[in-house]
């Protein structure tokens, strides 16, 4: 069993040709938090991963073998509660707002900008309903929000800065 220790966010760096090769994981949004797992490739190999704690796999990332493999994660179909606004009788910030409310919940949510994404929960359900938007089940990748302080945003933090030309103050 080859084990996974690195994480290539996005695949960033790598070659289309190295990337089209390399065999795939497909994972829930469940399994893509854990920092080990055992689990099966594309190719029907066993393989294992593990990596930092609290580091989130998303979809396109790309792990790093022991033995300089690369493993393409794809963010698996699973059952979500898509939620949209009425365009008859509501706005986009009837999606703002219930975001607000599914914050102050800490439900794991994914925000687009058509869109609001979580994970299956019929009383989350009714109280969106209830505000009028539209919630249907259906079978899609989840890719929630990590939060402000979580690795994953400090990656990108610092990404912005690198290439935006910020720079800190003191």
């Amino acid at each position: 069993m080859i084990y996974y220790t690195k994480v290539l966010k996005g695949g960033r760096g790598l070659a289309k040709t190295l990337l089209e090769r390399a065999p795939s994981v497909s994972l829930d949004w469940d399994l893509r938090q854990k920092s080990r797992f055992e689990t099966t490739d594309s190719n029907a190999c066993p393989v294992g991963v593990v990596i930092a704690r609290g580091q989130v796999l998303r979809g396109q990332d790309v792990l790093v073998g022991e033995d300089g493999s690369f493993l393409k994660v794809l963010a698996k179909d699973q059952l979500v509660l898509r939620i949209t606004f009425c365009a008859e009788h509501g706005s986009p910030f009837d999606l703002t707002r219930a975001a607000y409310h599914l914050g102050n919940r800490h439900v794991p949510i994914e925000l687009k900008q058509a869109y609001l994404q979580i994970e299956p929960d019929h009383v989350l359900a009714s109280m969106l309903e209830n505000m009028h938007l539209i919630v249907q089940e259906i079978a899609a990748p989840f890719e929630p929000e990590t939060g402000a302080y979580s690795e994953e945003s400090k990656d990108a933090h610092a990404h912005d800065h690198k290439h935006h030309g910020h720079q800190a103050h003191g």
